[in-house]
C-alpha cells in the first residue's frame, strides 16, 4: 500500500488563530488545511468579499489549499424544528464562504440520526438535510456529516433517502472507535459512496457510552465541543491519543480508503493535550510512512 492522498491539518487545533495557524500548518509539513468558520473572524458575516479574495490569496502564497471549511454550529444539530431556519440558513452561507475560498465541503454534525426512521426527530433531521443537500448540489457542494455519533449503517440507511449525495460524509475512524465501537474499514466500505473529505485521528474506548451523552440529543444537553474535549482527556469511557497508539487499525482503514478509490484528503484533528503542534508534526509523519 502506497498513499498519495494530500495532509491536512485542522488549523484550529493549534489554538493560536487562524493566520498563525495557517503557518503553522505549513511548518508542520502540511499541503492543506481544514478551517472553522462559524463565528469570530471566519463568520461568514464577518469576511466581505475583499477580505475572501485576500485570504484565499494568503492561503495560496503559503502554497496550502484549503481541504474543507467545519459549519458545525453546535447544540442539536438539526434535531429541533424551531432551530433549522437559521440553522439551514447560516450552513448555506458557509457553504458560499467554502466556494469563495476554493474549497467544496463542509464538514458538520447534524445531531445523531435515529436508529427508528418513523420518528418525528429522523422527519425533522431529514428535512433540514434535504434543503441542506439539494443546495449544495446546485452549487457543486457537499455538506459531510461526521462519523462517531450513529453507526456506519444508521447513517448510509439516512443517506440513501436523500435526494442527493449533497449531504455526504466526512469519515472519522477515531470517533467509531471511540463512542459507537464500529469497525472504521468496514465503515469505509459501507459508506463507500458517500465519502468526501476523511479525518485522522485515534483513540481507545474504555467502556460503553451512551452517544447521546457525547453528541447530545433531544431530551438531552446539546452537543458542546469543550465537554467532548474532557471527555477525550478525562479517559472515562474513551482517550484520545496520538495516531498509533489507539484502537484505530490504520493498515486496515488507509488499505480501505485506497479500495474504495477514495483520493481526497486526511486530516489531521487533535483536540485534546497541550502539545497539539508535537502531536501534530508527529502525526504528519505518521502519515508519511505509508507514502
Amino acid at each position: 500500500m502506497k498513499l498519495t492522498n494530500k495532509i491536512g491539518v485542522i488549523v484550529d487545533s493549534f489554538g493560536i488563530g487562524v493566520r498563525e495557524g495557517l503557518n503553522k500548518a505549513k511548518d508542520v509539513g502540511a499541503e492543506g488545511v481544514q478551517i472553522y468558520a462559524v463565528k469570530g473572524e471566519m463568520d461568514p458575516e464577518n469576511l466581505s468579499p475583499a477580505a475572501r479574495k485576500e485570504l484565499r490569496s494568503y492561503i495560496d502564497s503559503l502554497g496550502l489549499e484549503i481541504s474543507a471549511l467545519v459549519g458545525d454550529l453546535g447544540g442539536h444539530g438539526f434535531q429541533v424544528k424551531e432551530d433549522n431556519p437559521w440553522k439551514v440558513e447560516k450552513s448555506k452561507r458557509i457553504v458560499d464562504l467554502a466556494l469563495d475560498l476554493g474549497t467544496n465541503i463542509v464538514t458538520t454534525h447534524i445531531g445523531i440520526v435515529p436508529h427508528d426512521p418513523s420518528s418525528e426527530v429522523y422527519a425533522t433531521l431529514h428535512a433540514a438535510c434535504e434543503e441542506l443537500g439539494q443546495y449544495a448540489k446546485s452549487a457543486g457542494a457537499y455538506f459531510a456529516i461526521e462519523t462517531g455519533p450513529e453507526t456506519a449503517a444508521d447513517l448510509k440507511g439516512f443517506l440513501d433517502t436523500l435526494s442527493t449525495n449533497g449531504v455526504s460524509v466526512n469519515f472519522d475512524p477515531a470517533n467509531m472507535v471511540m463512542v459507537t465501537g464500529d469497525d472504521p474499514a468496514r465503515g469505509v466500505h459501507l459508506l463507500k459512496d458517500y465519502i468526501v473529505h476523511t479525518h485522522v485521528k485515534d483513540g481507545v474506548r474504555l467502556k460503553e457510552v451512551d452517544p447521546r451523552d457525547v453528541y447530545g440529543a433531544v431530551g438531552y444537553a446539546p452537543m458542546d465541543h469543550e465537554k467532548i474535549a474532557e471527555m477525550v482527556s478525562s479517559g472515562t469511557f474513551f482517550r484520545e491519543v496520538p495516531l498509533g497508539e489507539g484502537g484505530v487499525d490504520f493498515d486496515g482503514y488507509f488499505a480501505a480508503l485506497q479500495e474504495i478509490g477514495y483520493t481526497g484528503y486526511l486530516t489531521i484533528e487533535r483536540e485534546v493535550g497541550n502539545q497539539p503542534e508535537l502531536d501534530i508534526r508527529k502525526a504528519v509523519e505518521f502519515i508519511k510512512q505509508y507514502r
